[in-house]
């Protein structure tokens, strides 16, 4: 399943993509059609907090829209306004730093880390599909884009071992780790250079976990200007999604909703000789295999 939050005639709700990929079902409106009374609840962070709960109504409403020719809460995915779907997040979003070895030798290091690096963003960078990244050109010259796969956790959790990691996972989606990297140096850490408003695009849906039989196989590929710049998989990572889950929550307690991003593959802007930085008019196009393309655009 794609879930979306979404916007049609200013009204946000969360729904899917159906199997088409060009219709979106709005789900509590469908549950109205279907049942006559409406018990999903209404905000993707509620939703992913339900847990099985929720994903048995969904499926209960998905089997019924499947039968069903014309309904109201079932609109061209052309038609609505496709947000973060997570729009504000309760928490800073997880990050790992250097988890890709190419990636950690472009930026300087002679090694990837012994130990999982984490840094983290503030709820308040995050935007979605299609929506602009300000380039703040007063303050920074050095605008960086970096593609990754984020994991959101869907249950309670402390001390989880590695071998139970991705039981905790609701699903995943793409994020945009976008960076002001002369801001990164003179701090001389990563917080503020990574947390200026809108440099944390999400999207453009979130997949469920049973939809993707094995996220560390994924390719990720990072466009901008229709140029491919970064091209991995997720395979080449450092670090496993189970043990970045595992580490984040030993001393930490993991809980629904919770976005962690898995680190960037090389081809960030600073990577190149001379560096190639984000500038007015850039476009980006970040693609996951089994989860789509999240597409913005710098102002």
């Amino acid at each position: 399943m794609r879930f979306i939050t979404a916007k049609r005639q200013e009204k946000v709700f969360v729904g899917v993509i159906e199997e088409t990929l060009t219709t979106v079902l709005n789900l509590r409106e469908a549950q109205k059609e279907m049942a006559g009374k409406v018990s999903l609840p209404i905000t993707m962070l509620e939703c992913i907090e339900a847990g099985e709960a929720f994903l048995s109504q969904v499926n209960e409403v998905i089997g019924w829209a499947n039968e069903q020719q014309n309904l109201a809460s079932r609109y061209l995915l052309d038609d609505v306004k496709l947000m973060a779907p997570i729009p504000r997040p309760r928490k800073n979003i997880l990050c790992v730093g250097k988890n890709y070895r190419d990636h950690a030798v472009e930026m300087g290091s002679e090694d990837v880390p012994e130990n999982i690096l984490f840094f983290t963003k503030a709820p308040t960078t995050v935007i979605g599909q299609n929506d602009t990244i300000q380039c703040y050109e007063h303050i920074t010259e050095e605008l960086d884009y970096e593609g990754e796969l984020a994991v959101v956790i869907g249950r309670k959790g402390k001390t989880i071992r590695p071998e139970q990691a991705m039981d905790y996972v609701f699903g995943y989606t793409i994020l945009n780790d976008v960076t002001a990297r002369d801001i990164q140096r003179r701090h001389k850490q990563f917080f503020l250079g990574k947390s200026f408003d809108t440099f944390c695009p999400m999207g453009p849906c979130l997949v469920h976990s049973s939809a993707i039989d094995d996220a560390s196989c994924l390719n990720i590929e990072t466009k901008v200007n229709g140029e491919v710049r970064q091209f991995s998989n997720t395979s080449n990572m450092v670090f496993s999604l189970e043990d970045i889950i595992s580490a984040a929550s030993q001393g930490m307690t993991l809980e629904p909703g919770d976005i962690i991003a898995t680190g960037t593959p090389a081809g960030v802007g600073k990577g190149f000789k001379p560096p190639r930085f984000l500038r007015k008019g850039d476009r980006i196009e970040i693609t996951i295999d089994n989860i789509g393309t999240l597409e913005n655009a710098v102002k």
